[in-house]
């Protein structure tokens, strides 16, 4: 059995050293790319959303380079994300490609099923097994994502923020040739200390912007054109409202009862919003309370272009700028997004926030509040 999976943000990382290091062969697919992109879109339904192009780019890509075996999660919810492995199984069918899927279907969907696959795809045969397995790829996923928060502050505070893009873009680089997950801890091990090694100016005053919206679109770099590391260059700390680590503790290590933090969320959103909507709908709406709360200055909802979940969000998202007063900005993502106008559209965004800041200084100033 030969593995791979969907490439997403960097959980690629942390399933590639975890799968190693229970002895499974592992193909992961390539850095999503331009040529990703034009392979999915060649091959997809035209009406399909973004995710599910960039998807089946990534299947061929592995493929190619030998794999076998496809490992996805399943859904459920008005939502297609849950129709997705059907209808990449007939795709790469119809395409000749003997592959195999094995899909992590919702618990309720049937614990034995769920269970057999999991120790089928992970190489246990017991639960202790499984749970010793489960905790080594929790601190995978955990480290990993904490590496990608700390280049994202580091980013915002640096003297020279292109360092921090160096050293990120030599870490990607050697996750490729680290096998192991042991060697992987390592390895980020020394990119954590290289990240806290850059010189940074503490006189910095960066302003707060959280990414809200539908998960592929917050986690995947190449999806998003890199928006981390361009608000970053322009000043800003990014937050994202989701990410690998806050999936598996509200659905995983928190279950059935979920994470606190996404319980406040949707405790938020239940006004606007009281009822599940699919996808990360009703999370995005909490989230855009979440991050005015906790202060930020403004949020950026992304989503792929026909995503239902994400456009009921949306339209409720004016009201909540309205009511608590922070700017919100929505993108709008698919295989035609021009660089050039989403650069313009983040730089106007950024410069209005600076000047929402710099007017609330003023009043404070002016009338002592």
């Amino acid at each position: 059995m030969k593995i791979t999976f969907p490439h997403l943000g960097n959980v690629y990382i942390a399933g590639k050293a975890f799968l190693e290091e229970l002895g499974q062969e592992v193909i992961p697919p390539p850095r999503c790319s331009k040529k990703t992109l034009e392979i999915g879109t060649k091959y997809s339904p035209e009406t399909m959303c973004l995710p599910f192009k960039i998807n089946i780019g990534n299947y061929i890509e592995s493929i190619e380079k030998g794999a076998d075996t496809i490992l996805i999660t399943g859904s459920c919810g008005p939502c297609r994300f849950g129709y997705y492995s059907v209808l990449e199984q007939n795709i790469l069918d119809d395409l000749g490609y003997d592959v195999e899927f094995i899909v992590f279907d919702p618990i309720y969907e049937g614990v034995k099923k769920l269970k057999n696959n999991i120790c089928r795809a992970l190489n246990v045969k017991s639960y202790r097994e499984l749970i010793r397995a489960g905790n080594f790829g929790w601190q995978l996923i955990k480290k990993s994502d904490y590496l990608t928060q700390l280049s994202n502050e580091t980013r915002a505070y640096a003297v020279n923020s292109y360092l921090v893009d160096n050293i990120m873009e030599s870490y990607y680089r050697e996750v490729e040739n680290t096998v192991g997950g042991k060697n992987m801890l390592k390895l980020m091990d020394e990119v954590e200390s290289s990240l806290k090694a850059v010189k940074i100016d503490k006189n910095k005053n960066p302003i707060k912007i959280g990414i809200i919206g539908e998960i592929y679109t917050i986690i995947e770099p190449f999806v998003n054109l890199e928006i981390e590391k361009k608000l970053g260059h322009m000043g800003a700390i990014v937050e994202k409202s989701l990410t690998p680590t806050k999936w598996v503790e509200h659905h995983v290590s928190n279950f059935p009862f979920g994470s606190k933090e996404e319980n406040e969320k949707y405790r938020l959103a239940k006004p606007y919003i009281p009822t599940l909507v699919g996808g990360h709908g009703r999370e995005t709406v909490g989230s855009a309370i979440y991050y005015s709360e906790k202060g930020f200055d403004g949020v950026i909802q992304l989503l792929p272009l026909n995503c239902m979940p994400e456009i009921v969000a949306k339209s409720i998202l004016p009201t909540i700028q309205k009511d608590y007063d922070i700017p919100v900005m929505t993108l709008v993502l698919d295989e035609m997004t021009g660089e050039a106008g989403y650069m313009t559209r983040l730089e106007a965004f950024v410069d209005l926030l600076e000047r929402k800041r710099e007017e609330k200084k003023n009043e404070k100033f002016l009338y002592g509040y």
